[in-house]
């Protein structure tokens, strides 16, 4: 493997050389996104097999009032969504708002401003007059702006177990920073993907249509269309873990040949043995003690749960401590 002294042009081409010259290999899960692989996430959605969406939505839906209850400010407040996605579960909450002339402000937050457009394009029309402020950002770009947002209450929503992309020391540094953000009566939502029957997560994330491997494989596809590469992807395969005394899930993209990879933007070589990984993503699983841990870690403390009728999944309601 060699590669030159280079100016990184953008941060994904800083973190694909970081992270294929590293060892093991690994590859952000947040470079799955683009417009193709937005559309696969929805596919992946859709699956019966992913339990998780339908799972927070059916707690929204069934709890939206006790959940809005919680929201309501004296003044109104601000409903700041991270990673909000299609909003399809948040819309859910956003009608029940508005129809109770509740007045709030939705600030939903993306790293892909292809999803911020279409998200913002369907809130519009299905709930017009609605005050939606869109920005575009990472998670961590964003967070130093949630302490400008001081004028009245806010509540901060993170749906879809996005926090499980993390291990627990950086999801503790996460909740701290919005938690750094956060005034007397504000509040965090956040969802937690609950543990279970190793098999049912296995499903989630290893579905037979190939969905979720064609997901996963995008981020090459990225490299080769952004980066002029030569990953012949069809050499690689997806595989899923999950170790149910940690509970971690983790993705892999496994090279089936020895082979050599050539990025040219980079000016870069990257060498696989048969069978070597790229670790692409966690998806970590929990229960009440270690979602209450967590919290404690980060200066937080759990106000109220909501649980779907399986048991698959939970929304926590935090506060400071």
């Amino acid at each position: 493997m060699t590669t030159k002294t280079i100016t990184f042009t953008s941060t994904f081409a800083k973190d694909v050389t970081q992270g294929l010259t590293s060892f093991p290999k690994t590859l952000s899960s947040k470079y799955f996104y683009d417009k193709k692989g937005d559309a696969l996430f929805q596919d992946i959605m859709a699956m019966p097999t992913y339990y998780l969406t339908n799972s927070e939505h059916e707690i929204i839906s069934s709890q939206k009032e006790a959940i809005s209850n919680y929201f309501k400010g004296s003044n109104g407040f601000d409903l700041i969504e991270l990673g909000a996605g299609d909003g399809k579960k948040t819309k859910v909450l956003l009608n029940y708002l508005t129809q109770e002339n509740i007045d709030f402000t939705y600030l939903p937050i993306d790293i892909s401003q292809n999803v911020l457009d279409g998200l913002k394009k369907s809130v519009e029309e299905e709930i017009p007059g609605i005050d939606i402020k869109p920005q575009q950002g990472t998670y961590f770009e964003v967070l130093d702006d949630l302490v400008h947002y001081n004028t009245r209450k806010k509540v901060i929503m993170v749906l879809g177990s996005n926090i499980g992309n993390l291990l627990h020391p950086m999801a503790i540094e996460f909740l701290a920073n919005i938690r750094k953000g956060m005034n007397a009566n504000d509040l965090l939502f956040m969802g937690f993907d609950q543990k279970k029957n190793p098999q049912t997560i296995l499903d989630a994330y290893n579905d037979k249509e190939g969905i979720t491997a064609a997901f996963n494989k995008n981020v090459l596809h990225r490299i080769n269309h952004e980066m002029d590469a030569n990953f012949d992807v069809d050499q690689f395969l997806h595989w899923e873990v999950y170790d149910p005394e940690t509970g971690t899930a983790k993705s892999y993209l496994v090279s089936k040949k020895e082979q050599q990879v050539y990025i040219n933007a980079l000016e870069l070589e990257v060498n696989f043995k048969a069978w070597e990984t790229i670790h692409t993503e966690i998806s970590q699983k929990y229960d009440d003690a270690i979602v209450s841990w967590l919290a404690s870690e980060a200066g937080l403390q759990i106000v109220d749960q909501f649980i779907d009728s399986k048991g698959y999944y939970k929304n926590y309601l935090f506060e400071k401590k």
